[in-house]
């Protein structure tokens, strides 16, 4: 009887759970391959030969991706095997692309110095990956988080402006964008006071109609912390910025509560906000009247505008494409490698390329959906959907600008676009969503009852 009581109370044994770290390592390898291979068909394609430093290029790649997996497979044994492989492969196939279009500007060679931060950008996801032995431990500093967020986006208004826009800090040769980075704060700072908060915003308040307005009290400091951060961008002429951070606290706030009604309202206040500045600040108004008719320049005689030469880009590539290295989407003119790299996929790898390299993304944001929603903690959840949420707003407002979908904002594809600060968040992005769903996968296989430490066995 005792023993019968004694085998009925003990807890049941734990999963053996596959780590998959052989199949990511696999991944990777094809991952180079393709890049390594891509980097030989330009030189090819453009010079009839294969690029000399092909095997140090593609060495160098290798190495990159060996240490990034040697880091998750000793501090994140359980993570995602997919998330770093597609990674690599879309940083690498960015390479490339600004490699290509390097060619056709000598003089503006930017793919050495988009190498250069990859590497800062690896660097930092295997930082990332190693010190971080707990997402949870982001939770404690979401004011600080906050304040540096805001922080990084004050300080460019101090600095000249780029094209127009104050987003950018220049010091000496080097610059970058301090906000790439307050987005990932942002993400903090929402996804903790969300979690903290998230019974009370859903069913505390006034219901209006069929939304449950939550309390000032609760709902006051975040929608402070978000009009401050929009007013700040708007004062700095980034648009494309402030329509990711107002994508990014409605997927939040509808994700914590759970509330429909949030999707609802933050379209109807996203069309509003859109159509004053589409009315009133004449940058935007010209680039809605190009969204509008993109070959009204080309009618007026003045030739055709950059809209107008991505979508003659899209249309020139076809099904399968010109083939890499011959295109002629550097007819678009002075953000071909950053807002348009898009449109050179699409000409040169066509529409079956370029559908690849979206469902890259979409399983990309997948994953790190799954990750989040996997996981018990609230604020685990919320800063996994996020982060998520981010590369997929980009995604989604990059291609749908440069193929005439809405009105195009300046921002960065994630990995694939020139853009140093860019390229070295979606890293930490990475990094945190390897963690998270290291995490994830480790308490989905634990007994109940069990503890599990995170980057350690679980016991």
């Amino acid at each position: 009887m005792t023993a019968t009581t004694s085998a009925a109370d003990a807890p049941p044994p734990a999963h053996r759970l596959a780590r998959r770290r052989g199949v990511e390592l696999c991944l990777l390898i094809g991952a180079v391959l393709i890049v390594v291979s891509g980097y030989a068909i330009v030189g090819l394609a453009r010079n009839n030969a294969v690029p000399q430093d092909v095997l140090r290029y593609g060495t160098g790649l290798g190495v990159l991706a060996l240490l990034a997996h040697l880091a998750v497979r000793l501090r994140a044994p359980c993570a995602d095997p997919l998330l770093l492989p597609i990674a690599v492969l879309l940083n690498g196939l960015g390479l490339v692309l600004i490699y290509r279009l390097d060619l056709e500007t000598p003089h503006e060679s930017a793919a050495p110095t988009q190498l250069v931060w990859s590497t800062l950008g690896v660097a930092l996801f295997i930082a990332v990956v190693v010190l971080l032995r707990d997402h949870r431990l982001l939770q404690r500093y979401a004011y600080v988080s906050v304040a540096a967020a805001l922080a990084l986006m004050l300080v460019p208004i101090f600095f000249p402006a780029v094209n127009g826009a104050r987003i950018w800090i220049r010091i000496g040769g080097l610059s970058f964008q301090p906000g790439e980075f307050a987005k990932i704060l942002l993400a903090v700072f929402f996804a903790a006071y969300l979690a903290a908060n998230h019974h009370t915003l859903a069913v505390t308040g006034r219901r209006i109609w069929r939304l449950q307005l939550p309390t000032g009290r609760v709902l006051g400091p975040i929608v402070a912390i978000w009009l401050i951060s929009v007013g700040l961008l708007i004062l700095e002429r980034d648009l494309g910025t402030s329509l990711l951070f107002f994508g990014l606290f409605v997927i939040m706030l509808y994700v914590a509560t759970g509330r429909t009604g949030w999707i609802a309202v933050g379209l109807t206040l996203a069309g509003a906000g859109a159509f004053a500045v589409g009315a009133l600040e004449p940058h935007v108004h010209g680039r809605v009247e190009d969204w509008l008719d993109p070959f009204a320049t080309i009618a007026a005689g003045r030739g055709p505008g950059q809209v107008a030469q991505s979508l003659f880009a899209f249309g020139a590539g076809g099904l399968l494409g010109t083939g890499l290295g011959m295109g002629h989407s550097t007819l678009i003119g002075f953000a071909v490698k950053s807002d348009f790299i898009l449109a050179t996929a699409g000409e040169e790898l066509g529409l079956a390329g370029l559908t690849g390299i979206l469902l890259l993304y979409a399983l990309l944001v997948a994953r790190g959906f799954r990750a989040g929603l996997s996981l018990p903690d609230a604020f685990g959840r919320l800063l996994a959907v996020g982060l998520a949420s981010i590369v997929a707003l980009q995604v989604f407002v990059i291609t749908g600008g440069v193929t005439g979908l809405i009105p195009l904002t300046g921002m960065a594809m994630p990995f694939l676009a020139q853009g140093g600060s860019s390229v070295v968040t979606n890293w930490i992005i990475v990094a945190l969503l390897i963690r998270v769903s290291d995490s994830a996968r480790r308490q989905r296989a634990e007994p109940a009852g069990s503890l599990v430490l995170a980057g350690g066995e679980g016991r």
